[in-house]
Order: structure tokens, then sequence, then C-alpha cells
């Protein structure tokens, strides 16, 4: 491969380089003790993330919510839920974050409240074509006496994506649109008096203080017009990523909403963000999201997707550089989140396992998990060198695998209870974290109460126990945490280099990168200076599925 050179994109924003944390409130930590995290044991747990190195971090959904989809089904836009705490907890919290230097991001559910939201609940109880009723997407039914319903759409948690009301009369009635769960409907981003509720939630929260959002389902706000049948490839990726034409998934509407809150984010100080959790099917078209106007940020899923493979790597990161670039955006990257297998497994996967789908115990080609750790730690010693910005997933730093052995009766997924437990759905990335190694619930809390339950073989994990390990994964990430501020590679130049087919290799400066993705080892040469390895080796030879930093003589 001839050298080429790519830049990230140049500005001083602190959203363009920023090592972003992903915090999922009810799995982090739990100072109440009911067996549910909460924004105290935030609070609690933030020196742990200064002593990370982290620049920002993204608190998935706390609001007031019945919990049918822990907490992405919204039922007061403003206020805390009772299981995390109060506005009060979220302000100490907040204030705290600060202290530390530390930018707070929180999820914004825009796509579909919960049906215990003061809007739904009018809605239901008001005639059809009432304007209660336009704020969400109700549609008489098919058929003879409208008993099917509107179009054949499928749920992504599995079912038809319409649910019909029985109206005040007691005769049925209508159907509403929910792209997931039958407790979620959408909103009708159509009608104005939707936008402007939104406009006023952005408020509330950066008046607050907060430093920007993140958007759930980004790219569902808007429905084709007509609301035409569709039937997705049956290997589809459900988040919509894999097709481009689907009718609730990236329609050309949803820009003009995102250049509205953009105007709205530029009337506060202090370069507040929007990042878009928009899953679509080219790279090309995920960078039109952030264009000068739009959104700062939105996640890179191509990359995070990519199989463990040199060439696809290669082509996503070169790609990835191009077309954000073009639009003056930064790259983001990920390797992790609250909706997909953990890293530390899924990059050891054996057979095919479509995202939301998860993974469990009568799973098909299960990970190895040393196979698993070891590409988990190359991956990230390989994304933390790339310019943009980088998101992280807790857990993540301490090496955590997937939980698959999570009993039935333990699910709380829709997913597994709306596919009839085809499908295992996302518990296993949910599991709550392992601060000790010893006490009750691995000092999740000091009750031994867990949501779900955490593995017996968590102890190897736990935070204090890696934090004595020198080769632990939570010094690993330390590291190359602490060598990223310090060379400033979330800005500049990437060269790419020649290498071995099976690696990955690119320069930062003096810094040379690389990936073995290979089964044998590559030797670098006599004249090298390992920065940082992902896995402890000696001699000068990398070994297969490890990443090193290092300099030459």
């Amino acid at each position: 491969m001839a050298q080429l050179e790519q830049s990230a994109t140049s500005g001083s924003e602190w959203w363009r380089s920023a090592v972003i944390y992903q915090i999922y409130p009810r799995s982090f930590a739990d100072a109440s003790g009911d067996g549910i995290g909460d924004l105290p044991g935030i609070t609690s747990r933030l020196d742990d993330l200064k002593s990370l190195g982290i620049d920002a971090i993204w608190l998935s959904p706390f609001m007031t919510s019945p919990q049918k989809d822990a907490g992405y089904d919204v039922a007061d836009y403003r206020d805390v839920d009772p299981l995390f705490g109060t506005l009060a907890d979220f302000d100490a919290m907040l204030q705290a974050a600060h202290a530390r230097g530390i930018r707070v991001i929180v999820d914004l559910v825009p796509n579909h409240s919960s049906d215990q939201h003061v809007w739904f609940q009018q809605a239901l109880k008001a005639a059809p074509g009432s304007p209660e009723r336009a704020r969400y997407i109700f549609r008489d039914g098919r058929g003879e006496n409208g008993e099917l319903p509107p179009n054949n759409w499928e749920s992504v948690f599995g079912g038809s994506m319409w649910e019909r009301v029985t109206e005040a009369d007691g005769t049925p009635g209508q159907w509403y649109l929910h792209i997931f769960d039958v407790s979620q409907p959408d909103f009708d981003w159509t009608n104005e008096e939707v936008r402007e509720e939104f406009r006023s939630i952005l408020r509330f929260w950066l008046d607050r203080g907060v430093d920007g959002f993140r958007v759930d389902v980004a790219h569902g706000l808007i429905k084709a017009e007509g609301l035409p049948d569709y039937t997705p490839d049956a290997s589809a990726d459900s988040m919509g990523g894999g097709e481009e034409d689907v009718p609730y998934w990236g329609q050309d509407g949803v820009h003009d909403i995102y250049r509205d809150w953009h105007r709205v984010l530029a009337e506060y100080d202090g370069d507040r963000a929007l990042c878009g959790e928009a899953w679509l099917p080219t790279l090309q078209r995920t960078a039109l999201w952030v264009r000068p106007d739009e959104m700062h940020q939105t996640f890179n899923f191509p990359y995070m997707m990519t199989a463990w493979d040199a060439d696809a790597l290669r082509d996503v990161i070169r790609e990835s550089l191009d077309e954000f670039g073009r639009v003056g955006a930064p790259s983001t990257w990920v390797l992790s989140n609250h909706d997909v297998i953990r890293h530390a497994s899924r990059l050891a996967l054996t057979a095919d396992s479509p995202q939301g789908d998860g993974i469990g115990p009568r799973s098909a080609g299960k990970p190895d998990p040393v196979i698993g750790l070891s590409r988990g730690r190359a991956a990230t010693t390989l994304m933390l060198a790339l310019p943009g910005s980088a998101y992280l997933y807790q857990g993540e730093e301490l090496g955590l695998p997937e939980a698959m052995e999570i009993p039935d009766e333990f699910r709380q997924d829709p997913t597994w209870f709306r596919s009839n437990g085809e499908r295992y759905g996302r518990d296993g990335c949910r599991v709550p974290l392992p601060w000790t190694a010893s006490g009750t619930a691995f000092g999740f809390n000091d009750t031994g109460a867990s949501w779900l339950p955490q593995p017996a073989e968590w102890a190897r994990f736990a935070r204090d126990a890696e934090e004595t390990q020198p080769d632990s994964t939570l010094n690993l990430y330390r590291a190359l945490l602490t060598e990223r501020r310090a060379r400033k590679l979330g800005t500049g130049t990437l060269v790419w280099e020649d290498t071995d087919a099976s690696a990955v290799a690119f320069r930062r400066g003096d810094l040379h990168v690389i990936a073995n993705l290979s089964d044998a080892p590559i030797e670098l040469g006599e004249d090298v200076t390992f920065v940082i390895r992902s896995e402890p080796f000696t001699g000068t030879a990398l070994p297969a599925n490890t990443a090193a930093w290092f300099t030459r003589a």
C-alpha cells in the first residue's frame, strides 16, 4: 500500500477530539442499594473516571419512565425518574463532573415517548382527527372494518409496528405506529407542536448546564409520505444500517429538524454538541448528518460493525476520514455500546449475530474468551490512535465480555419477549459493573441486589483487582488515554504505512501504530522502542491479535 496522508478536520471545539465515556446509569453504580444504578452512584465514581482520563460522559436515559425499555420510553422529559434520584441529584452530579473537567452529555429520545406520557394519554381519550392525536402517528386500519394494520411494517423488537386502540366508547378504533415496543408510540414530526416541544426540552437541559445531547434513533423521526408497505431483506440490520431505502429510516426531512436544533444549541456558550445515533447504509450518507449546520457528531456504526479483517478495517478507516472530512466534521470511533455485543466477545464470534439479536446459552458460534479479549484490547489500541473523537462504553476498560449465560427467567430486554425467546436481545452488555472482586454485587452496591445477575467469573475483571495488575485492561486504557492526550492524537494527520497484508499500520508524527490481525507474528525490526503494547510480549515480533504503539531509532 502506498503511503497516503489523511488529516482530521481542523477546529478547536472540544467535541472534535474528545474521548467520551458512555454511562448506562442503571448498571454503573448503585448508591441506594435497590439493585439499580443511580445518579448519586455516578457522582460517587467520578474520580475513577477522572483517573481513567476521559473528557466527557454520556448518560443513557435517566428521565421519568415506566422502564418498559430501560428508560428509552420517556414519560416526562423534564424530570429524573425516582429510580435514579432527583433533579437535585442531577445538578449535583453535573456540578461535580464539571469541577473535575468532565463534560456531560445526556441522552434524548425524540422519536417516541412512553405510552404513559401525558400527551399520549390525552390522545387515547381524544377522537380521531383531534389535535391530541395529531402529535402521534394514528391511522385508520385497512380491511372492511379497519381490522388490519395500516401497512405491513414490522417492529424492530418483533411483531407488528402497529397497535390498535379501543376508543372512548369501547369500540375498536384507530392504530398507532411504534417502531419499537408497543409502549413507545412514535411522535409525528410533521407537527409543529412536537417540534416546539422539543426546542423547549433542549433549552430546559441546556439551561441546567449540560454540554450536549446524544440523540436516540436520530434517523427515525420522519417517515415516508403515505407510509408505503415495506418488507426488509431477511439479512437486513433491524436499525437500518444495511439497506438504502427504508421508509422509516433516514428520510431527508430529518435534516431540517437538526438544523433547527443546531440553532438552539448555538444560542448557548461553550460549544454544546449534538451526536446522532443514525444507522445508515453508507459512510457517505452518514456524513450528511454532520454538515456544518446540522449535528456535530454522529456515531460511526460502519466502523463499529467491521469484522476482524485487515482489509475491511483499513477501508472503513480511510473512507471515514475522507467522508467526514469532506463536510468538515470529525470522524467518531466506537467499538461497544448498550445495544451491541461487547467487542471483547463480538470480535471473536464464529457465527453471524445480527445487531440487536444478542448471544445467549443456546447461541451458535460463541467466542473464545481469550481470543476475544486479545482482539478487543488490540482493537482499542488501534482506535485510540485515530484522529477524531472516540467513545468508550462502561466496562470495556475492564475488558468485560458479553454476559452470555443469563438464565431466561432474568432476561428483561423487550426483544426477548416480543420474539418469544428467539432473540436474546441486549441484556448481555447491560449487566451491572464489578467494582470490587469481593463483597456483595462486586461493589455495585452494599446490599447484593442487582437488576441483572452478575457472572461469578467477573470477580477477576473488578476494578480494584485490575488497579494493581500492570498489564490489566484498565491500566492499558489509562496508558492509551494518557499518551493520546500528551501526543494530541485526537487531531492532526494520519499517514498510512506499508506493512504485512494482514495488519493495519499508520504513523502519527513519530509514533508508529500497528495491529496484527493475522494468526502469525509480524517482525517489526530491531530499531523499535515500544510505547504501548496491547499484550505483554518479549522481542520485536508482534504476536497475533496484538497491537502496539512504538517509535523507531
